[in-house]
C-alpha cells in the first residue's frame, strides 16, 4: 500500500467525520430554505474555513508544485494535519452541546450517496490511473475542505429527483384527506405558540373525539406530509394542522394540501423578522389561513392582539374572538389566580352571565390564551362545559415550554424551547410569582431581524426588575441585554456570563441559599449559532 492510497484512506475517513457536521448544519437550517444555509455559512466563517485541514490543502498543493521526491514527505505531513483536525473536531463533539442532533432521513441518505461519488471520485480514477495520484490527491483535498459548499452542490443535484419524491408523497397525503370525508381540520399558526396551543387543543378535544396532531414541531409542508402518510388513521375525527412559515405564501401552500375548516391564530409578533422582511409580511401570511376557511368554517382568534383586530380579514367565515384584557370578546378568562402548582381561572362567554371554573398545571397568561382558544373551538364542536373543564384539567404541560422541574437544588422553569418578545415577557411575570430567590438564565433571542439588538436591550431591562442573579450564555450574543440589565441599576455581583449552559447548572448549585432557588431558563439556541 503506496502513499497516495493510505492518504486517499485517511481523507476519504476525515471526510465522514467532517461531513456530519455540514450535514447537520444543511438539516437545520430547512436544506438552506430561504437561503438559510449560506447564511449561516457566511456567519460562520471561522468555523467552515478557519480549520487545520487548509494547512494540510497548503502543503499538497506545495507538493504538487514541486512534484519531486520532498513531495512525498510533504504528503506525510499534510495526513499528519488531517489527523490533527480529525481529532480536534471528535473532541470538540465530545463536549459539544448538541440539542438537536442530525436526524439519518430518506432525504438526508440520498444526500449521503451524491456526496459520497463526490468524495470518492478522483480515488476511483486514481485506481484506474495511478499516474496522477499527486494531482488527484490534491482536487480530493480541495473537495475535503470545501466539504460545507460540497454539501451543499450535492443538495443542487439531488434537487430534481426531491422534487419528484416530494410530488409523490404530496399527492399521496392530498388522495388520504380525499378519502376520509368525515375528518375535521383545524390549521393553528402564529408567530408565538403554535405548538403549546396545538398540544392543549388536542389534549382538549380527546375528551370527545379522537384527536390526531402533527407530532412535534412538524409544521412545514414535508412535517404535514410524514403525520398524514404516516400516522393518521381512518379512525381520526380530527386532525390538528400546526402551520409555521418563514415567508409570504407558505401558510396558503400548507391551506391548499391539507384544506382546513377551522383555524387558530395564536399571537403574532416579529419572530422571523428577518426572513419575512417586514411585520406587515408576517401579519398576512399568519392571516392567510384564516382567508383559506371555508363560509362555513370556524375562525378562533385573540381581541387582545392589536394586529389581528386592525386586520381587514378578507373571509365570510364564522370569527370566534377570545381575550382577558379586552372584555368585549366572545369568550373570556377573568380571576386568573397562578402559582407554582398551576392556575386556576373563569371563563365567560358572550350572552352567559356564568362564570365557569376551569384549573390548569400550566403556567402564564399565553397558556390561558392557548387553553382559551381550545375551549372556544371544543364548545363550537359539540364539546359539553363539563367535558371542556374535564378536558382543560388533564392538559399536560409541554416539554421546554414553561415546564417546571424539581432540581432538588432547585426549580427550574423551563422555557427553553424558543423565545420572542411576548413569551419572554410572560415567563419573566411567572417567575415574578414565585416565592423565593429567582434567576434568569439566557442567551437572549434571535431571528428577530434589525430589532433583534432593542429587543434584546429591552428584554435585558426587563429582567432587572425581576431577577436576583442572572446568568447569561454567550458574551457576544448577550451584550445588548447585558448593557440593558447595567443600565437599570442591576447589582453587577449577580450579573454572570458564561459560555455553555452546562456551566451555568455548576454556578446554579454555588448559588443556592436557604430559600428555595427558582431559575428560569428563557431560550435554548439551536446547534446553528455558534460563539
Amino acid at each position: 500500500m503506496n502513499i497516495y492510497t493510505v492518504s486517499f484512506i485517511l481523507i476519504l475517513v476525515f471526510n465522514v467525520i467532517k461531513n456530519k457536521k455540514s450535514l447537520h448544519m444543511l438539516q437545520q437550517n430547512l436544506y438552506n430554505e430561504n437561503n438559510r444555509y449560506l447564511k449561516w455559512i457566511k456567519k460562520n466563517i471561522k468555523t467552515v474555513f478557519v480549520t487545520l485541514d487548509f494547512i494540510s490543502l497548503i502543503i499538497l498543493g506545495i507538493a504538487y508544485w514541486l512534484d519531486n521526491t520532498l513531495s512525498m514527505i510533504l504528503i506525510i505531513i499534510a495526513d499528519i494535519f488531517y489527523l490533527l483536525e480529525m481529532a480536534r473536531i471528535l473532541n470538540l463533539r465530545k463536549i459539544e452541546q448538541v440539542k438537536k442532533p442530525l436526524v439519518i432521513t430518506s432525504r438526508v441518505k440520498r444526500l449521503i450517496f451524491t456526496i459520497t461519488i463526490l468524495m470518492v471520485l478522483p480515488i476511483i480514477i486514481y485506481l484506474a490511473n495511478r499516474n496522477h495520484g499527486l494531482l488527484l490527491l490534491l482536487i480530493e483535498s480541495i473537495v475535503t475542505y470545501f466539504s460545507y459548499i460540497i454539501v451543499f452542490f450535492a443538495k443542487i443535484i439531488n434537487t430534481p429527483a426531491e422534487k419528484f419524491v416530494y410530488k409523490y408523497y404530496e399527492t399521496k397525503a392530498k388522495n388520504k384527506l380525499k378519502s376520509m370525508t368525515n375528518l375535521k381540520v383545524i390549521g393553528i399558526t402564529g408567530s408565538y405558540g403554535k405548538t403549546s396551543s396545538k398540544n392543549i387543543l388536542n389534549d382538549i378535544l380527546n375528551i370527545k373525539f379522537i384527536s390526531r396532531p402533527t407530532p412535534r414541531n412538524l409544521n412545514t409542508e414535508y412535517g404535514l406530509m410524514i403525520t398524514i402518510n404516516n400516522h393518521l388513521d381512518k379512525f381520526d375525527d380530527i386532525f390538528i394542522a400546526e402551520m409555521g412559515a418563514y415567508k409570504k405564501g407558505e401558510i396558503k401552500k400548507l391551506c391548499d394540501m391539507v384544506h382546513p375548516k377551522y383555524g387558530i391564530l395564536t399571537r403574532i409578533g416579529l419572530a422571523h423578522l428577518e426572513t419575512f422582511g417586514s411585520p406587515e409580511n408576517i401579519i398576512k401570511t399568519k392571516f392567510e389561513l384564516i382567508e383559506s376557511l371555508p363560509d362555513d368554517g370556524i375562525a378562533i382568534l385573540n381581541k387582545d392582539d392589536p394586529k389581528q383586530v386592525s386586520y381587514q380579514i378578507q373571509s365570510k367565515c364564522k370569527k370566534v374572538w377570545i381575550g382577558i384584557e379586552e372584555q368585549d370578546a366572545d369568550v373570556i378568562a377573568c380571576d386568573i389566580q397562578c402559582d407554582y402548582k398551576g392556575s386556576k381561572f373563569h371563563v365567560m362567554f358572550k350572552g352567559d352571565k356564568t362564570k365557569y371554573p376551569f384549573e390548569t398545571k400550566l403556567l402564564g397568561n399565553h397558556n390561558i390564551y392557548n387553553i382559551l382558544a381550545g375551549i372556544a373551538l371544543g364548545k363550537e364542536l359539540g364539546i359539553s362545559m363539563k367535558e371542556l373543564q374535564n378536558g382543560v384539567r388533564k392538559v399536560r404541560p409541554v416539554e421546554s415550554r414553561l415546564e417546571l422541574k424539581d432540581f432538588g437544588y432547585m426549580y427550574q422553569i423551563n422555557d427553553a424551547y424558543n423565545s420572542n418578545p411576548v413569551g419572554a415577557k410572560s415567563a419573566l411575570e411567572v417567575l415574578d410569582m414565585m416565592p423565593g430567590m429567582k434567576v434568569v438564565v439566557t442567551p437572549g433571542m434571535t431571528e428577530l431581524g434589525e430589532k433583534e439588538e432593542e429587543l434584546n436591550h429591552i428584554f435585558g431591562t426587563q429582567i432587572a426588575n425581576v431577577a436576583d442573579y442572572v446568568i447569561l450564555v454567550g458574551e457576544k450574543k448577550t451584550r445588548p441585554i447585558f448593557e440593558g440589565i447595567n443600565e437599570s441599576g442591576f447589582d453587577k455581583d449577580k450579573l454572570f456570563i458564561v459560555n455553555s449552559v452546562y456551566q451555568a447548572y455548576d454556578l446554579l448549585k454555588t448559588l443556592k441559599k436557604k430559600e428555595d432557588m427558582y431559575a428560569l431558563f428563557e431560550n435554548d439556541l439551536p446547534d446553528t449559532y455558534n460563539e
